[in-house]
């Protein structure tokens, strides 16, 4: 079943698909800097009660 928010006058299931990339797709995501943005990410989204379904950082994002 989908989770479902409601407001005063409404009720809504958000979805959303973030790609980050820095410019000229320099790879800085890596090794501990890696692991710290994935631990802030994850940190940020239990205080505002945002659930992760999949998370990947990978070398390069192809749509």
């Amino acid at each position: 079943m989908k989770q479902q928010r409601s407001g005063s006058h409404s009720v809504y299931n958000l979805q959303v698909h973030l790609v980050w990339s820095t410019k000229y797709r320099y790879q800085v995501l890596t090794g501990d800097v890696q692991l710290r943005c994935r631990d802030l990410l994850r940190q940020t989204c239990n205080v505002l009660d945002v659930q992760i379904l999949k998370g990947v950082v990978s070398k390069d994002h192809i749509h």
